[in-house]
């Protein structure tokens, strides 16, 4: 077995919603990573009855705290109840069709100590889809991110994003609730502005896919899908979809007030 990593102040949160084979998987490469953690929450989104019994068969083996909902509520709601029920200092978020893999766990560690000694510091960043552009080199493959909103290009705004990352619990309290019964990107969306307009400081991995993998299998899809528009690579849809993208942020970020 892997040498023991333990997280004190620190409780993993997962969302979870019908796929309680991949909360498994996530659950079962923690422990054989021997990765130990103050407390864990599984916040599940009104998931089919079989997943639901699935969760409470893995309780005892993975000795988690379940947040249940009678029905499907979205992806905001579901972080909502499932960060109010931890108590600890700190939350690592991940979704559960992530894996960690070896070299996570020494990078958790060192977020953890440059959070605990540098108080002004919201969030540590593990995984993205691709690197933020503006970087300042911190220590041992950390960056720190830096947003300015003359800086050239609209994904300075991806400051913000779901994907797993350790954060301090009163996140809530600083940046606001996640916006609910609305879709999944239009409640990230929320969260990114209102991090940038109260002026979030965040850390940002480098190597941002070395650290965990994300699966789906065909057993257990995304439960997410884009629409078209959002796919779709045809020169003349990308390029307009990147002017939309510039001119909307810049305007809801002037204009944003976070409720």
């Amino acid at each position: 077995m892997s040498s023991a990593f333990h997280f004190p102040g620190v409780t993993l949160l997962v969302t979870h919603y019908n796929r309680s084979g991949s909360m498994e998987r996530l659950l079962e490469n923690f422990r054989s990573l021997n990765c130990h953690f103050e407390d864990i929450v599984v916040s599940d989104d009104g998931s089919k009855p079989e997943h639901v019994e699935r969760l409470k068969a893995l309780h005892d083996k993975y000795t988690f705290r379940l947040i249940t909902t009678p029905k499907n509520r979205g992806l905001g709601n579901n972080i909502n109840k499932g960060q109010d029920a931890v108590t600890t200092p700190y939350t690592l978020y991940v979704q559960e069709d992530f894996v960690p893999l070896t070299t996570f766990p020494p990078r958790l560690k060192d977020a953890l100590q440059y959070m605990n000694e540098r108080p002004e510091l919201d969030m540590v960043r593990f995984y993205a889809y691709f690197k933020y552009p503006y970087l300042t080199p911190f220590k041992n493959g950390f960056s720190e991110m830096r947003f300015k909103i003359w800086y050239p290009g609209y994904k300075k705004f991806y400051f913000y994003s779901d994907h797993p990352h350790l954060r301090r619990s009163n996140f809530l309290q600083k940046f606001g609730r996640y916006p609910e019964g609305v879709n999944v990107e239009v409640s990230e969306y929320g969260m990114m502005m209102s991090m940038l307009k109260n002026k979030g400081k965040a850390l940002f991995f480098d190597e941002h896919k070395s650290l965990l993998d994300q699966v789906n299998s065909s057993a257990e899809p995304s439960t997410f899908k884009r629409n078209f528009w959002r796919e779709s690579n045809n020169i003349f849809i990308t390029g307009a979809r990147h002017l939309f993208r510039h001119l909307k942020f810049n305007y809801n970020y002037v204009k944003w007030k976070f409720k």
